[in-house]
This record gives structure tokens, sequence and C-alpha cells, in this order.
């Protein structure tokens, strides 16, 4: 018997192929689980010398608002994912117990808390901008927002800024 699989691909990923490289990342959730998958991304982009923009819209504008930012909930309640029966992230006090374990999570491995996790992806060179409709629709402005937020901008903007960027919706 011959083996005819094709050969492996093997990628090369010297400093030459990330040069020019972008990330567009959208966040559109301000849960504190929702929060970390794009921060954590953004943070990975830039140590590889990707340039890096993420785009805060709807509810992730949580995670930019001064007054909210450090004050991210998790809930069970619809997230199957925690594997207990749904009924008891209804119960009064579960939010608080779980946003309080998870946050205990994060700080045990290590994780930023998300103010300290945006000022390291500005540090870094990460760009952060905020949603214009979004804005409006709040009523925020941006002395509302994070200081490393660079600007409010309508979508067509951010798709400018972001031509030819990989794009990750989150």
């Amino acid at each position: 018997m011959t083996n005819d699989a094709a050969p492996a691909i093997i990628p090369n990923f010297d400093d030459e192929q990330s040069a020019g490289r972008k990330l567009a990342i959208i966040c559109s959730k301000g849960t504190l689980d929702m929060a970390y998958p794009g921060l954590i991304l953004a943070n990975a982009a830039l140590g590889e010398g990707v340039e890096t923009h993420l785009f805060f819209t709807f509810w992730g504008f949580d995670m930019i608002t001064k007054s909210r930012m450090a004050d991210l909930k998790f809930t069970m309640l619809g997230n199957t994912a925690t594997h207990l029966p749904q009924g008891i992230g209804g119960l009064p006090g579960m939010t608080a117990v779980t946003t309080h374990q998870m946050k205990k999570q994060i700080a045990d491995a290590g994780v930023p808390e998300v103010p300290d996790f945006l000022e390291q992806i500005v540090a870094s060179g990460g760009h952060l901008w905020a949603c214009r409709m979004s804005a409006d629709m709040m009523h925020l402005a941006k002395p509302d927002l994070y200081d490393g937020v660079e600007d409010i901008i309508n979508a067509a903007d951010f798709i400018e800024k972001t031509h030819g960027a990989q794009l990750l919706f989150i």
C-alpha cells in the first residue's frame, strides 16, 4: 500500500512575512468573558509585529467607557459553557459571585484587568477606535472614554484605516 497523502505544508514565520500585516478586531460585547478574547488577540498580534486596530461598538463600548471599564460583569445566564443549570444564574447575587470567581481566575493566570490590558496594548502601538454610531446612541463623548482611544470614528472610516487587514468580529 502506498502513501498518496500530500506533503505537509509548513508555514514560514520569518519577519518579512509579518511586515505590512494588519489585524482589525471589532469588539461588540462588554461582558467580562467577552472582553478578553479581543484584548488577548490584539496583544499577541502586536507581539508579532502586526499593526493592530480595535473598534469598539455597541456593548463593547463598556470596555472603553471610563465609568464601566473596571467593573465589567460575567453572568452565566444563557452561557451553557458554564456547565451548570441555567436557573442558578437567575438567583440573586449570582452575577456578583460568578464575576468575582472569573476575576480571580483571570488574576491567578497573570492576565491584567481590562484597563491595564488596554494600557499595555496602546503602549505596544495598538490603535483603539470608538464607533461614532454607538457613541451617539449612548450619548457618550471622547472625554467619557478611556484616554488611549484615538478618536470616535464611523464604520466607513474604520474600514478605510484597516484596508487589507485580517478582520475578527467578537
